[in-house]
């Protein structure tokens, strides 16, 4: 099933979409096993891309760039794409034979830049619309640079989009408008990239879900009480294998995770990598993907039929 032409390799850089678009080109290219699917379109058009390998029953779904300004977040993911697919089709290298394996048992989803205008913007300092150009620049609080910027082109975070106590998120938060960060929006699902990302957990039913964020060096793992008895199980055995902390809950709503744990009671993630100031700078990316590929990898892992096995 899995056939390789030649290794290649993922190099870290300043990763806007189109330099996400041509690794998947050439990922897609050489590694005829992957599906790429377009789940829908940013609010400038834009595809969102969903990349799935592995055709076993089992569901995964890994995520990053939901934030604009955390787009570090799609580089490390790429990067565990690119060693998945070498490391799958070369039976010489490490840990071959137990990838084949999982991937038998796993289809894994993932959506590498779920905010692809957002990270132009924080990347390029500029984005090919001038209408929206005009719009950033005057909510953008004064600044010159977008190095703060997390929302979509609107000025929508996305990451609080999600009809998870919306209304509640909604009302606390400072920002009441249009804004480079933390504005919920005048209604959930209102963008099309949070509607596209709705639209793929209820059709594809996950298992479980990683949404990669930065910063803090810590993951979330419940909402609400309703994480089923699986989810710490997975949470202690992320914080064993690496030097994330496992923190159940915070005081925040509306976020994929969240709204993901509300409507499938299944073990959700929001992994904040990293420690510092977003965005992240690329000096840290080799650490920081070390500390992130245990998790990624275990999330593949199914910890329920192993538990019960040891019973």
């Amino acid at each position: 099933m899995y056939k390789n032409n030649r290794p290649l390799s993922f190099h870290p850089r300043r990763y806007d979409f189109n330099e996400l678009s041509k690794d998947i080109s050439l990922l897609v290219q050489e590694f005829p096993f992957l599906r790429l699917n377009t789940i829908g379109n940013s609010v400038l058009n834009q595809p969102i891309y969903e990349i799935q390998i592995g055709n076993g029953h089992r569901k995964v779904h890994w995520n990053g760039s939901f934030h604009a300004n955390e787009w570090i977040t799609t580089c490390v993911i790429m990067k565990m794409l690119f060693w998945i697919c070498n490391t799958l089709t070369t039976e010489e290298l490490p840990f071959h034979k137990e990838l084949v394996a999982l991937f038998n048992e796993n289809t894994l989803s993932i959506v590498p830049m779920v905010n692809p205008d957002g990270v132009n913007l924080v990347i390029n300092g500029t984005v090919e619309h001038s209408d929206y150009m005009e719009f950033v620049h005057k909510i953008n609080e004064g600044n010159d640079g977008f190095t703060g910027w997390k929302a979509n082109i609107r000025g929508v975070d996305l990451n609080n989009q999600f009809p998870a106590h919306w209304e509640f998120e909604k009302e606390r938060k400072k920002q009441k408008t249009f804004s480079p960060r933390d504005y919920p929006g005048d209604a959930p699902l209102t963008e099309p990239e949070t509607i596209a990302m709705s639209n793929l957990a209820v059709e594809r039913k996950f298992d479980l879900l990683l949404a990669l964020h930065t910063q803090g060096k810590e993951f979330y793992w419940g909402y609400d009480n309703l994480e089923p008895p699986i989810s710490e199980v997975y949470a202690n055995y992320f914080s064993r294998i690496s030097p994330y902390k496992a923190v159940k809950t915070i005081d925040s709503h509306a976020g994929y995770k969240d709204w993901y744990i509300q409507e499938f009671r299944k073990p959700g993630f929001t992994l904040e990598l990293g420690k510092g100031i977003n965005p992240l700078p690329l000096s840290m990316f080799e650490s920081i993907f070390s500390e992130t590929f245990p998790i990624l990898l275990a999330s593949l892992f199914n910890l329920e039929n192993i538990q019960a096995s040891l019973k």
